[in-house]
């Protein structure tokens, strides 16, 4: 046994050090392989593990690295030829100091918050140009807010710097219109908010409100008003 396992060593040797040779046939056969890699590559019947052994066949190497472009891994590749080709491809991170283009996402966010976009509009105009969060997930308008208080960048209003006016181009009133039609405070009609006496919204917290306030609401209002003063001034 022990000289049959010698012996079969000895061939094995042996035919790793012999040339390889090729009949006509089998070059032919290889180069149609070759000029038919994608279609080979892409059939139904290539598996997997048949995947693998043409790719180790045609590329000895590759080079990662994940620290030479920030946000991306850098790669190498070589060939068995000799040729090499080197790609980027962005990667997902996990904290936005890591982020590529950071600068690009910061400069696009203050344009578009700017331009009184709310975080929510902001998040899908950044989806649709092409940006995407650092775990590689779409913005939310959660996240832009978080990056707005991190880069210290103010809530949009939906009328810029400006005082807010009366009413809005909806028609619907701010604090200030519906204190004014109402002959109150503007405390007093944040309380009445709070109490469901009147109804508005805000597009996020810390938006002025717009207060839909109709003709006859604002006489009920003020016929409430008025039987809750009269009793005070009874009293003094």
């Amino acid at each position: 046994m022990r000289a049959v396992e010698a012996i079969e060593q000895d061939y094995d040797c042996w035919r790793r050090e012999q040339p390889l040779v090729l009949r006509d046939d089998d070059r032919d056969a290889l180069q149609a392989l070759g000029q038919n890699l994608p279609q080979v590559w892409h059939a139904v019947s290539t598996a997997a593990a048949d995947r693998k052994r043409i790719l180790r066949f045609i590329i000895p190497d590759v080079v990662l690295n994940q620290t030479k472009l920030k946000g991306h891994v850098w790669l190498k590749i070589l060939s068995q030829t000799g040729a090499t080709s080197e790609h980027t491809v962005r990667r997902r991170v996990h904290a936005y100091q890591d982020y590529a283009d950071l600068a690009q996402l910061r400069q696009r966010i203050l344009e578009l918050n700017a331009a009184g976009k709310m975080d929510k509009e902001v998040a899908q105009v950044l989806t649709q140009e092409g940006f995407t969060a650092a775990r590689g997930c779409r913005f939310q308008g959660e996240s832009i807010w978080l990056l707005r208080a991190r880069w210290g960048i103010a809530s949009a209003k939906i009328n810029g710097i400006a005082a807010n006016p009366p009413r809005w181009s909806d028609g619907s009133f701010s604090v200030q219109g519906a204190a004014a039609a109402l002959d109150v405070t503007t405390q007093t009609v944040l309380k009445y908010l709070a109490d469901g006496l009147m109804t508005g919204r805000q597009l996020r917290r810390g938006q002025p409100w717009q207060i839909d306030l109709a003709d006859d609401q604002i006489r009920a209002l003020r016929a409430r008003l008025q039987r809750t003063r009269r009793p005070k001034k009874e009293a003094s």
